[in-house]
């Protein structure tokens, strides 16, 4: 199927447009403003979708759907759009939890709400600017546009420390990127100085590095982890984001777990790293060392936590260092594992935050200690709960586990890291079960008990009640979008992992480590085996970088 490449700016200015024109197009009608904004990220969804089916993976490691137009020339600043099969489920992502998120404020916010969807729609529009972008200062600008948004999200409709989770989110992620900006600006420079022109398109600033020294390269290169880094974020510039999603309302945490953080990570791998590779074969033992102690340092923090939000926030910080370390393994094997965590990381963890909402809206509390066996009162809740959470712990058959093993394997057959490195960050994976366990074991499973308050659902915001109800249709309506997608990428990781060959293998190449590692074939291809055919299948590990890990068979095993 061919594509239009207007489909990127379609994607773009959808959300964008209706966010500005919201108050013309619904009015003050707060149904009529919920039924609008569902609308529109729907649609937003389906195109992504069409993407997606229509899109040419034969050719992933190239930019399709290109798309160039002139802004000012003379600087080198041009909004172009293109798209590669990391960017498009990234959009995918954005647009599958949008909806999701309306949906699942309906009743959460009852003040102020045409300006909460507004701040909603103008995110999803610069989230999909930023997957979208070739030009680094478009890129730029979309990336701190989320900021706005984002700002405003937490700090009128957040919890009651708002203010300060607001004001801390802003100045944490707004001053690393200034010098990330500083950085970017240099890598043009360097670029005019060999007699070029001034140009900060990816393929231009791809070149950049051919005219800086492995110095100038390590400046640029701590630059851009400034800013990058704080917004995934890595130990130790992770201490703004437990305050923000502490804070923040359900539908804020969601967006800020599902899509905001992997902005960092995604940045990561689209500019830093391929477009300084010196610096990046540098600086990764470093980053695969911070990356670890955030892994087990963040899953030993949600052993101390009582407030169930905030041992979910924290999970974030640990999981994401499995994304950090798989990257910095620059091999096919991390790469493609850490995009996939990223996808992963989003539906699983973004279900988490909004279960944890729905129990805050009937009982007001957070507390595990106030909490225990909901089981018995809401089993329809409960049953999602364990779900997410295995999915989250990464259970084998859900979505979770296929992104944690290849990024360990990754980091296991990376000369820049080794064993060492995936044996110790293993340990997060031991450590972030029992936090989960214990969690699940005592809010859902544990003797029954309730705190004073009431119910909203159940007497219409009145107080004085205990009795509880269930899930409604609307929350499991919610609900079984997100299941579905753990269950089929936990089931069938190849549909996602076979397309994420070309551009990984992409940047192993650009950074110059083939050659220096054991050879890297494509991700999907048949591996020969010297065994007799049969159809069970077992993972091994070898130095084939993997889907078809997956497809060695096992000796004696019939049908």
């Amino acid at each position: 199927m061919e594509l239009p490449f207007a489909l990127l700016l379609f994607l773009v200015l959808i959300p964008l447009l209706s966010g500005l024109l919201l108050p013309l197009l619904a009015g003050n009608d707060a149904e009529k403003i919920k039924t609008f904004t569902l609308g529109i990220t729907v649609i937003n969804f389906f195109m992504s979708l069409l993407l997606l089916v229509g899109y040419d993976f034969s050719n992933s490691a190239e930019y399709g759907l290109v798309f160039n137009t002139e802004w000012f020339s003379s600087l080198g600043l041009t909004f172009s759009f293109g798209v590669d099969s990391i960017s498009i489920w990234l959009i995918l992502l954005t647009t599958f939890l949008m909806p999701i998120v309306i949906l699942g404020s309906y009743s959460a916010v009852t003040e102020r709400v045409r300006e909460f969807y507004i701040w909603l729609l103008l995110l999803e529009a610069a989230m999909i600017g930023v997957f979208v972008s070739t030009n680094v200062i478009f890129f730029y600008i979309c990336f701190e546009f989320t900021l706005i948004p984002m700002y405003f999200l937490i700090g009128i409709y957040g919890s009651s420390d708002r203010l300060k989770a607001a004001r801390v989110f802003f100045l944490y992620t707004f001053t690393g990127s200034m010098l990330t900006f500083a950085g970017i600006i240099y890598m043009a420079w360097c670029n005019v100085a060999a007699g070029g022109m001034w140009d900060f398109g990816f393929a231009a600033l791809s070149t950049a590095h051919q005219n800086m020294s492995d110095s100038q390269q390590l400046w640029v290169m701590l630059a851009m982890l400034a800013g990058f880094a704080v917004k995934v974020p890595i130990f130790p510039v992770h201490t703004w984001l437990p305050l923000a999603h502490t804070e923040a309302p359900t539908s804020g945490s969601v967006v800020l777990a599902g899509v905001l953080l992997k902005l960092g990570t995604y940045a990561l791998i689209r500019i830093a790293i391929p477009m300084l590779p010196k610096a990046a074969l540098a600086v990764a033992p470093m980053m695969g060392v911070a990356a670890i102690i955030g892994i087990v340092y963040a899953a030993l923090i949600c052993w101390r936590q009582k407030d169930i939000k905030k041992l979910v926030a924290y999970s974030s910080v640990s999981h994401l260092g499995f994304c950090v370390l798989g990257m910095f393994a620059i091999n096919v094997q991390g790469l493609s594992g850490s995009v996939m965590y990223m996808i992963n990381h989003g539906l699983s963890t973004g279900a988490l935050f909004l279960l944890i909402g729905m129990v805050y809206e009937r009982y007001h509390t957070r507390e595990m200690a106030q909490l225990n066996g909901l089981a018995k009162v809401m089993p329809i809740w409960a049953s999602f709960m364990v779900f997410f959470a295995m999915a989250s712990v990464g259970l084998p058959g859900l979505n979770g586990f296929v992104g944690e093993f290849l990024t360990l394997l990754g980091s296991f057959n990376s000369i820049l890291m080794g064993p060492v490195y995936a044996a110790v960050a293993g340990t997060g994976l031991i450590f972030g079960a029992i936090y989960i366990l214990y969690m699940v074991g005592k809010v859902v499973w544990g003797p029954l008990k309730l705190p004073e308050g009431h119910d909203d659902h159940a007497s219409g915001g009145a107080s004085g009640g205990h009795h509880v109800t269930d899930l409604n249709r609307r929350e499991i309506a919610v609900l079984i979008p997100l299941a579905l997608a753990c269950l089929w990428l936990g089931l069938y990781p190849n549909c996602m992992l076979k397309t994420l060959d070309a551009p990984s293998q992409a940047i192993v190449d650009r950074v110059g480590l083939e050659g220096h590692e054991q050879p890297l074939g494509p991700m999907h291809r048949h591996v020969e085996n010297p065994l007799p055919t049969h159809p069970a299948q077992l993972t091994v590990l070898d130095h084939t970088p993997s889907t078809d890990i997956a497809t060695a068979q096992l000796p004696g095993v019939h049908q």
